[in-house]
This record gives structure tokens, sequence and C-alpha cells, in this order.
């Protein structure tokens, strides 16, 4: 089968260590199963690992790709959840076991035609989400939800600043809480893209750091350095901070006076349950909104594809189809 593989890792040339290779189809373990990949889905984890960041140069080789959707060995159509955990480890949360692994750091990942994941990682993809659509949200889509709705617990009105359009995340965080009746607001540098992010439902977009028309309750973040201060001068008191990422750095000035003098909350999110995945299918067969697809691409096509989103040339989702077919 045809996989695309990290060899190495570069933090300057992060594609010189990703190949394309011809490997056998996986056999699965006891209480694991086979799924034979329709599509998948780019996200930045993919391109942290072929740069050196967070993921042991130990465990390479390993084929990339967090998010799939497919047929599992019995021919159902499947939507693969990416957290490989223990839930009771976790207190009943797979993202609290200290051993989790998202698909694709100790286990071969989805950009292959086949990929093998514990059984119970398979949730029924619902006959009215293609297979493209679903591909799209077991990391963006479901990070954004649990952003929203797990930790900072929006409600209709809640006024939401959403850093950074563009990204899988962002996307799905304006889409999802616009859906849910909150007040967004957007920024990026281009122009395009703001308007882009107003016709995902924000009300307003601006340029990154430009001053919003009010305080907001929840800033959803994943940018970092870039925006870390404009957030936390956008925030209210006693408003919170949603991290689930820092594209342009991890180290911000902290601006500790800011945060508890105004008991500003910062709260940190990694990944989801499957129960908050199969939670988010609910909402997005109640509301009808669907992933941003910026484009699909083979899988032959794999380092174009990150050289997009190396590029900033995405808006929405880049989804990968390992069959050509």
């Amino acid at each position: 089968m045809l996989a695309a593989v990290a060899e190495s890792q570069s933090a300057a040339d992060p594609l010189a260590g990703l190949v394309l290779k011809d490997l056998p189809i996986p056999t699965p373990p006891s209480g694991w199963s086979v799924v034979r990949v329709v599509s998948s889905s780019l996200n930045m984890h993919d391109l942290w690992t072929l740069r050196g960041v967070g993921h042991p140069a130990d465990r390479l080789p390993i084929v990339l790709g967090c998010d799939a959707a497919g047929f599992d060995q019995d021919g159902n159509e499947v939507i693969v959840y990416p957290v490989i955990a223990n839930p009771d480890a976790g207190m009943g949360d797979e993202t609290l076991d200290p051993d989790r692994a998202l698909l694709s750091e100790r286990h071969d990942g989805a950009f292959a035609e086949y990929l093998t994941v514990p059984t119970r990682n398979l949730v029924p993809k619902p006959a009215w989400l293609s297979f493209d659509e679903a591909a799209c949200l077991p990391v963006a889509w479901t990070t954004a939800y649990r952003m929203l709705f797990t930790h900072a617990k929006i409600t209709a009105g809640a006024r939401v600043l959403v850093q950074g359009v563009g990204g899988g995340v962002a996307s799905a965080a304006i889409r999802l809480a616009s859906a849910a009746g909150a007040v967004v607001y957007a920024t990026s540098r281009s122009e395009a893209k703001r308007q882009t992010a107003i016709s995902w439902g924000a009300r307003d977009a601006y340029a990154t750091g430009e001053r919003l028309p009010e305080r907001v309750d929840v800033v959803i973040e994943t940018v970092g350095e870039a925006t870390w201060s404009h957030s936390l001068k956008s925030l209210r008191p006693g408003g919170c901070i949603v991290i689930a990422g820092a594209t342009t750095g991890m180290n911000p000035p902290a601006d500790l006076g800011r945060v508890f003098y105004l008991q500003q909350r910062i709260l940190g999110s990694t990944g989801c349950t499957r129960s908050e995945l199969i939670a988010m299918l609910r909402m997005l067969d109640a509301t009808g909104i669907r992933p941003v697809i910026d484009r699909t691409m083979p899988l032959a096509e794999i380092h174009k594809a990150f050289q997009l989103m190396i590029d900033g040339g995405l808006t929405g989702k880049l989804v990968i189809h390992p069959d050509p077919n």
C-alpha cells in the first residue's frame, strides 16, 4: 500500500524527511481493526512531527496522518477517533490518560491506504456526512468543539474571539460558535481570509492585533506568541482564553499582572474524548453546518499539500485521498 512516512526531521526543511513508500497492509493485533482509508486530512500536528517538535526522533519512521474516515473490515462506514488511550487511566477522559497518543505519534497514521486502530476508536459515520467531511472532524473540529463547549462552556450570546482565520481549528471554531448563537469576532493578516470568516458566520473580522469593538468573554487561541498579547487585552475581566496550539511560538510574555488583577482564566485543551466526537456529530446533524474544505489532493501529491500548509495558502481543511481512483 502507498503511505506517506516521516523518516527524518528538520526544522529548516521539514519536507526533506517526508517519503512516499510502498508498505505491507498492516495486520491488526487483538482488539484492533483494519480500516481502508477513503479520506484523511492534513493537520499542523503532521508538520510539527516533520519539524521535530513534540515527536522524538526515536519514534521514526512512522506513517503520518491523524484524521481518517473509511471502511472497517466488515464494510461499515466509520470515522476514526484519533486518541489512542485508556479512558480509565484518565478518570473517564481519554485526553487525560498520561500515556495517551494521537494517531501517528506511536502508531502508524492515516496517510496510507490502510491503518489499524483499537476497535473502540471506530465511530459509525452518519450517512448524511461525506467521507471528505468526516475526515476533517477527528482532530481540528473536535478540538474546537472541546475548547468552546467543554472548557469555555459558551452559550448563545457569548462573545468569542477566534485568532488566526485559515487554520482548521479556527475555521471550525467560527462555524461551531456561530451555530451555537455566539457573537464571533475573528482575526487574520489576510483581508481575503477576514471576508471568508464573515461568510462562515463571524460578526466581523479584523487585522491581527487590531482593537475589537468590545471585550470578549472567550478567546480561542491556537496562534501563540504573535497574538497572545492581543488575546489578553481583548478579554473581559473574568473571561477565559482556551489555548490548544501555538503555531508562532510557545513562550510569549505572560503578562501575569493583567491575568491575576482582571481574574482572567487560561485553560489548556488537547484533543477530545470519543463521546465529544459523537456529541459534535449530533450538533452538526441538528444545525446543518459542515467542515470547510479548501481542496482535495491525492496522496501522491502529499509534498505539495504540505507546502500549501507551510505557505499559509489554505482556508479550511485540505483532504487527502490515498486511492487516486
